[in-house]
């Protein structure tokens, strides 16, 4: 295995574990509670993004 093909699987392991350990210790999603997707660049506000969150 050449060095270039080393780093190349070791780059995609480190993402995959990564990804994996967000995936475990991130709060759930709640899709109730965002946007509309038809809404975007409406002009209609947000409701539960995180940008119209209270400070």
């Amino acid at each position: 295995m050449t060095r270039q093909t080393t780093l190349r699987i070791g780059f995609w392991l480190v993402l995959a574990g990564f990804l994996a350990w967000d995936y475990n210790h991130s709060a759930p999603v709640d899709l109730r509670y965002e946007a509309p997707l038809i809404a975007a660049g409406s002009g209609q506000a947000t409701q539960g993004g995180h940008c119209s969150m209270p400070d």
